[in-house]
């Protein structure tokens, strides 16, 4: 799979797809991951990326021509519409869920945009897939969004992980059963605090069974 993030600060990625599983997975050469920086594709000897709001306003919008033509130089021409999908990340677009990062794990690629200042020309929608959200607030740009649904997507791809590893966990089924049982490891016992007697029974089937309740 590849993952293609078009942001105006590519640094902002260094540190978090340099470590633990996203790593992993580059190195595995099971997701490439590369990023095209908006600024590049800007209007005039400044590269501008932004203007003012129509209407009057407080900040700046990302222009539309602008991230129009950084997106069609991420899409792959190899690629049909079903297998390349171009997410917009957007305070205002659809809740991301764990469903949406499975959905995104068997694509051959995602193209997420990243905006940024008080948002995107609208007219930059007839261009893009899908408009994401993470939830009900706001953040200086997409970026931080970005990395949350890369991480989310990386560790459902086929051979990241273990073949069961994602099976069981929280939101992977439906909803009567989203949330995971509580876990627990050693020691013990930990300030007066006890493992469930059930979990060291051995008796796997009431284990199953209280695991089974204990999420529902």
């Amino acid at each position: 799979m590849r993952i293609t993030i078009l942001t105006l600060f590519p640094g902002m990625f260094d540190g978090p797809f340099r470590e633990s599983m996203v790593k992993k997975a580059q190195e595995k050469n099971l997701v490439h991951i590369d990023f095209v920086d908006i600024r590049k594709f800007g209007i005039g000897a400044h590269h501008v990326v932004d203007d003012k709001p129509y209407g009057g306003g407080v900040g700046m919008v990302m222009r539309a021509d602008v991230l129009h033509k950084a997106i069609e130089s991420a899409k792959d021409p190899a690629l049909s519409k079903a297998e390349q999908k171009v997410i917009l990340m957007d305070a205002r677009g659809e809740v991301f869920s764990q469903k949406k990062a499975k959905s995104f794990s068997i694509l051959g690629h995602l193209i997420i945009v990243c905006g940024h200042y008080e948002g995107v020309d609208q007219r930059l929608l007839a261009y893009v897939d899908e408009a994401i959200s993470i939830g009900p607030f706001v953040l200086t740009g997409g970026e931080i969004p970005a990395m949350i649904i890369t991480d989310a997507t990386v560790r459902l791809i086929k051979g990241v992980l273990k073949t069961d590893a994602t099976e069981n966990e929280s939101f992977s089924k439906g909803l009567e059963e989203k949330l995971e049982h509580p876990q627990y490891t050693r020691p013990a016992v930990y300030n007066n605090q006890k493992v469930p007697e059930i979990l060291v029974s051995g008796h796997h089937q009431q284990i199953a069974q209280w695991k089974k309740a204990k999420a529902k």
